[in-house]
């Protein structure tokens, strides 16, 4: 049964635009947990644009499933690893002028100092997992460096229009899927993914978790967090 892994850094990006103390991310993790969130997802950045240090201790007191953290391979973000101790983290690249993470890991051409990175993570009892977009060479050298897990970046697939464009990419997605699967990589996907998308990976039955945050708090303006989160989980199990 594939998971679900609900991001809740877009509740913090609703509070840090006004810079108050509300609405708070880990309200909404507790709530997504009980609607049925088989993980909960932050990333924190060096801006600290959303997520904050704090958010992350309190967290990682109160989330039972398992909190997933996002960040860059950086001495400064894994020290905070290192402090919080998540159960996992992946591992992303970062731009200080992107509105959100806009393509996956270059792993081959930063496959030392991310391989280091894995290593520190490792030593202390902290799975990784790469974000990488949807190219059997990246996905080879996620195999040569030792890691064992991989979220797929999925929003050039989801944010596509075009039919003939949407049909090209999904099935670089698919060839992308079964390459992991064939490693024996454990393989997510997520970002872009909404209620409409996620129904076209039923044919991928190698995916065992989806990464997903803007469409449910959007979602959730009109129908409340936990309903959103209950209509995603839904979905996801529909897709066995």
């Amino acid at each position: 049964m594939p998971e679900l892994a609900v991001n809740v850094d877009h509740v913090a990006t609703l509070r840090e635009a006004r810079k108050v103390g509300y609405p708070d991310p880990v309200a909404a993790a507790i709530i997504a947990e009980q609607a049925g969130a088989d993980s909960i997802v932050a990333h924190i950045r060096f801006d600290r644009r959303h997520i904050r240090k704090r958010d992350l201790y309190i967290l990682k007191e109160v989330v039972t499933t398992r909190l997933i953290l996002e960040m860059a391979a950086t001495p400064e973000m894994l020290e905070i690893a290192l402090e919080i101790h998540p159960e996992r983290v992946t591992l992303v690249p970062e731009d200080p002028d992107e509105m959100t993470t806009e393509g996956g890991l270059d792993v081959v051409r930063e496959c030392d100092s991310i391989k280091e990175a894995s290593q520190v993570l490792g030593n202390s009892g902290i799975e990784t997992c790469l974000f990488v977009d949807p190219d059997v060479e990246q996905i080879e050298m996620v195999k040569q460096i030792g890691i064992s897990m991989i979220e797929i970046h999925t929003g050039a697939y989801c944010d596509l229009e075009d039919s003939a464009e949407k049909h090209a990419q999904f099935s670089r997605l698919v060839n992308a899927v079964l390459t992991a699967d064939n490693m024996k990589l454990k393989v997510g996907a997520g970002h872009g993914i909404d209620y409409n998308s996620i129904k076209d990976f039923k044919e991928l039955p190698q995916i065992s978790e989806y990464s997903i945050g803007h469409s449910i708090i959007s979602r959730s303006v009109f129908s409340g967090l936990h309903q959103a989160v209950l209509d995603m989980k839904h979905l996801i199990e529909g897709l066995k």
